[in-house]
């Protein structure tokens, strides 16, 4: 059991302020403290120590200016710092509605990056695979031609800014002519109508080099895994804009953050909020505003995020979501997922 406080025995000429001041404590504060420590009959009311034989003072007081100093050493930095990033995570995804059976996906991120001096961003080369679902391997034809245009394009470059966002593609163009290089070979294994259609869709897709871009950042994995550096630092609540679903409109979200020391050497940060625009859950899951504010839900829905870092290097050791779509208080949708280090 660690002991945080001792015994001092009081010498002649000591007074309270005298004591408190050798600890870098105010006379207020120890009296405070060893009242709070002692035997009733032993409490401290007066400056002057007279018939005082010892005083409980405390092994490791800090004052209020360094303590603030300490959880400003332990809140995120104002940049993203080098370290935040291991170079693998291992991500679950579970998609819940109670009209169809629960999908849970599982896979691997690989994460490298390289600074950019002049330009002030971040170059980041992000790939996925791995993919399992329900704990399987894909094996029907749509998912294994999905899986494959996805890799046919990857490892692919993100620009991130000082503030932690994805805010473009790195050289969009290699993209798309990897793509085209690579469609012959996809023709060939999957043959037939039904692929042609959605080779055609894929290549069309990533031909607008906006919407390939909005594509990844509306995800739920992409909106968690690169947050705004301000949201380790928030006191007071705010709002922010998230995408319930991939293809569907931002809302905003009245979001409070709160702070833990998760061990000696982790720390948690959590940020939950409700939904804070006027529509209804169907208008977010169908991806269309309705004109009719009257068919809107009080309260459509909630975020939930949480955020493990190591509390000396800022290393993200795991992230969490889950986000829920009610309509009249009942659950419509949720989606949650796990980021782990990995």
């Amino acid at each position: 059991m660690e002991i945080y406080f001792l015994e001092y025995k009081v010498r002649n000429g000591d007074t309270l302020k005298s004591v408190a001041s050798r600890l870098g404590m105010t006379a207020e504060e120890l009296r405070i403290f060893h009242n709070a420590h002692c035997q009733r009959m032993n409490k401290i009311w007066f400056e002057d120590l007279h018939d005082i034989k010892s005083i409980i003072v405390p092994t490791n007081f800090k004052t209020e200016k360094e303590k603030a100093q300490e959880k400003e050493n332990i809140l995120f930095p104002v940049c993203v710092p080098d370290s935040f990033y291991a170079k693998k995570y291992s991500v679950s995804e579970t998609f819940d509605s109670p009209f169809e059976t629960p999908v849970h996906i599982d896979y691997s991120i690989d994460l490298s990056f390289r600074e950019d001096r002049n330009s002030g961003y971040r170059h980041m080369s992000y790939q996925a695979g791995n993919f399992k679902t329900n704990g399987k391997t894909p094996e029907d034809k749509i998912s294994s031609l999905s899986i494959s245009c996805m890799k046919s394009i990857m490892p692919i470059g993100f620009l991130l800014s000082t503030s932690g966002q994805i805010s473009g593609l790195e050289n969009y163009k290699k993209i798309t002519e990897v793509f085209v290089e690579q469609r012959k070979e996809l023709d060939d294994f999957f043959t037939g109508e039904v692929n042609r259609k959605y080779l055609d869709t894929f290549e069309k897709s990533i031909s607008d080099e906006h919407f390939l871009l909005q594509q990844f950042r509306n995800t739920l994995l992409f909106q968690v895994l690169f947050p705004k550096t301000d949201w380790f630092r928030r006191k007071t609540a705010w709002t922010e804009s998230f995408h319930f679903l991939q293809n569907s409109f931002p809302v905003r979200c009245k979001l409070k953050s709160e702070h833990s020391n998760d061990s000696e050497n982790t720390f948690v940060t959590s940020l939950k909020g409700n939904i804070e625009d006027s529509c209804s859950s169907r208008e977010i899951m169908r991806g269309i505003r309705s004109k009719d504010p009257s068919g809107t839900d009080e309260n459509p829905g909630e975020i939930s995020i949480e955020y493990t870092t190591h509390k000396k290097n800022k290393n993200l050791l795991q992230a969490g979501a889950i986000l829920w779509l009610k309509h009249e208080e009942e659950l419509v949708y949720q989606h949650s997922i796990t980021i782990t280090q990995g």
